[in-house]
């Protein structure tokens, strides 16, 4: 049963909505899964906006032919729409978490160095688009090669506690049937909002398991700040399914640093599972694949109901009638007004006259639409096909846009694209290194979280020019991957490492 809220709906049930209406847009799934099914998992990728930084040649010829069998079946099982659904993202506009290095396989090749498959987000300053690459990463390569092979990214290593090499069923088509039962989505609600509390204990299990470690203690990173609480598996033996014992203040906190991490897909509860159970969402907006491995919610209707529909914003009062605006040759017209009427009322205009109500409507849809939030929301996940869709079924494919905040927010898009392309190319923009002195921008702190909030760092057009207009000196205060960035001219696409 679908719960109600009293005042409003919390804010991370409201951005996780967002998230879902507009981060993976249908026809992203539509095309992905054809590619794929067609055995085209690169196009699969372009699809979904996945840059692919890998060469399959490059990784026979360095790791041989058997892990390149093993990691040419692993992509044909990749999902990456299903992948960037289910990626970490940050308050409070939903937007991929920057800077991030996720593991999505370990290849084991020795006990100390494993070669990763990884997905990575770029930086706040460079997150147009909200693209993802996948890239090898090599732990003895990078270790050893210097500046030689060090990739322009914030965070290179993958990270301990944003994982998926654990959680399969998050990215793989193959076992996204699994998602139901590891997700808990049959058993009680956790009494915890936001928490999977009651799959702690097995997920901790295949975590120390993974690592190659008996049951023992774990940690788990509690809230925005960093605090993690250590916890034991404890059962009276091997057959017995273990439960958890918190540490409390029984180890120093260097060594709760030190405790092998459970990973944010299995801490937290699945964000589709808490939409559907407040009645946010159903089960026809979900991902194919997360719809089918929840069958228990396909019937559940939407605790909303049916929503209003809005008033036609076509339809406009002028002079004491109802007049029709209409796209006309690919062009928003007053269509119950004469051409010529038209003219001689946009000349008046022209001389300070006051415009008719509808010339007022058709600028007012140009400047500043009532569909404005959602061409922003598009265009901040990357949807800038769904985006122009908007503004063309509202204008038109013929219509120039006038000054306003419709244009501004086109036109910002299209800028922050140009950092994007720098990134990728392995060059940094004044701006990208203001931002990386500064430590400032969206999701460069540690508390920026899967779902808590971060500072955006976005800045207007005119400060993003006047940033890029100096060049930031290099000397001994420059964080070192500024230093690396600046040093070398790196192309991203390699199979050897990243």
């Amino acid at each position: 049963m679908a719960h109600h809220f009293a005042n409003e709906i919390p804010p991370h049930l409201s951005m996780w909505q967002r998230v879902r209406q507009y981060a993976v847009p249908p026809s992203m799934i539509e095309t992905a899964t054809a590619r794929r099914a067609a055995g085209d998992w690169a196009g699969a990728c372009a699809a979904a906006r996945v840059d692919v930084d890998l060469d399959l040649r490059a990784v026979r010829n360095r790791h041989g032919t058997e892990l390149l069998t093993r990691l040419r079946a692993d992509l044909r099982r990749l999902a990456p729409d299903l992948l960037r659904w289910h990626m970490p993202r940050i308050a409070p506009d939903g937007r991929l978490r920057p800077g991030l290095t996720l593991s999505l396989v370990r290849y084991e090749r020795d006990a100390i160095t494993p070669l990763h498959l990884v997905v990575r987000t770029p930086p706040a300053w460079a997150d147009a688009g909200q693209r993802m690459s996948l890239a090898l990463w090599d732990g003895a390569l990078a270790a050893t090669a210097g500046r030689r092979y060090a990739a322009p990214h914030p965070h290179p290593h993958p990270d301990r506690r944003f994982r998926l090499d654990l959680h399969r069923h998050l990215w793989d088509a193959s076992r996204s049937g699994e998602l139901g039962l590891r997700s808990g989505a049959g058993g009680v609600t956790s009494p915890e909002p936001g928490w999977a509390t009651g799959r702690w204990a097995p997920e901790a299990e295949l975590l120390l398991r993974a690592e190659g470690l008996p049951r023992g203690a774990f940690a788990v990173r509690l809230g925005a700040r960093g605090h993690r609480a250590a916890f034991a598996l404890v059962a009276p033996d091997a057959g017995h399914a273990p439960t958890l014992r918190p540490l409390g203040d029984a180890l120093p906190p260097r060594e709760v640093a030190a405790l092998p991490v459970l990973p944010e897909a299995a801490a937290r509860t699945l964000p589709d599972l808490e939409l559907l159970r407040a009645g946010l969402v159903t089960s026809g907006c979900l991902h194919p694949l997360v719809a089918a491995a929840l069958p228990m919610f396909a019937a559940q209707p939407s605790a909303a109901g049916q929503a209003p529909k809005p008033a036609d914003p076509h339809r406009v009062e002028c002079r004491g009638e109802v007049h029709r605006i209409a796209l006309r040759d690919g062009v928003l017209t007053a269509v119950d007004h004469d051409p010529d009427q038209l003219r001689r009322e946009e000349l008046l205009v022209a001389f300070g006259g006051p415009p008719l109500p509808c010339l007022r409507a058709i600028d007012a849809v140009h400047r500043s639409p009532e569909a404005l939030p959602a061409v922003r929301e598009r265009l901040g996940h990357g949807d800038v096909t769904g985006a122009l869709a908007v503004v063309e079924g509202l204008l038109g494919t013929g219509a120039v846009l006038r000054d306003g905040p419709l244009r501004d927010a086109l036109e910002s898009a299209a800028a922050r694209r140009v950092n994007h392309g720098l990134f990728r190319a392995g060059l940094v923009s004044g701006d990208a290194g203001a931002w990386a002195r500064s430590g400032t921008g969206r999701g460069s702190a540690d508390d920026a979280d899967y779902g808590d909030d971060g500072d955006d760092g976005r800045r207007g057009p005119g400060a993003a020019r006047r940033k890029a207009a100096r060049r930031p000196r290099i000397d001994r205060h420059t964080p070192v991957m500024t230093r690396r960035e600046r040093g070398t001219r790196f192309r991203p696409r390699t199979g050897l490492a990243c």
